[in-house]
């Protein structure tokens, strides 16, 4: 079997695991929905395999349940304090978890695979705050009515009750690191103003 079956095999799993998290916390789907800003239907659908998970969904349900990513999608514990990058893929981007401990702030390494034209935004809300750091690569990312493009070395921070969304901006792989936590924490850094299409910066 080959990673993307496995991977397949993973994703499809989630849903049976969300739903006995939630029954486990007896927590209801209308109370998960104001918690993570996901939607009752999206939320249902995800839990009975309806609706395949994403990165934008999963990282505030995990946060919200009290899990980690990895224990969210099944990745197994190796009893090892060192940090073991399991790669997690969601739609060509790789997702490295960067801590494993449940709730607070939440680290990953993401890459990014290069474009040769842009893609259309799809941006999503959700609860949360997100911090990111570009290592390499230049980085499109939509927020709000802002089109930036941040470059290695550069920095943005945004509430992601805010739609967002975010690419590649070229053929060149992106990599960047992401900070996630609840609502109100935050790193205090935001996107440097170097060109005339990044003069506003996030969350401003």
């Amino acid at each position: 079997m080959d990673s993307e079956d496995d991977l397949g095999q993973a994703l499809d799993a989630v849903g049976p695991r969300l739903r006995a998290l939630r029954k486990q916390r007896e927590t209801t789907l209308a109370e998960l929905s104001g918690a993570t800003g996901i939607s009752v239907s999206t939320l249902s659908r995800l839990e009975s395999g309806a609706r395949r998970p994403t990165l934008e969904l999963l990282l505030p349900l995990a946060r919200a349940h009290g899990v980690t990513l990895d224990e969210l999608v099944g990745a197994p514990p190796t009893g090892d304090p060192r940090i073991h990058l399991r790669p997690v893929t969601f739609n060509g981007m790789t997702l490295l978890p960067l801590t494993r401990r449940a709730g607070g702030i939440q680290a990953y390494k993401m890459i990014l695979p290069g474009v040769s034209t842009p893609n259309e935004p799809d941006p999503q809300v959700h609860e949360g705050y997100e911090w990111i750091y570009i290592l390499n690569g230049r980085l499109r990312l939509v927020l709000g009515e802002h089109d930036l493009e941040l470059a290695p070395g550069e920095a943005a921070e945004f509430d992601t009750r805010v739609p967002h969304w975010f690419d590649a901006a070229g053929p060149e792989t992106v990599e960047f690191l992401s900070l996630f936590g609840r609502q109100g924490q935050r790193a205090h850094l935001r996107a440097r103003s170097t060109g005339s299409d990044r003069r506003e910066e996030p969350g401003d």
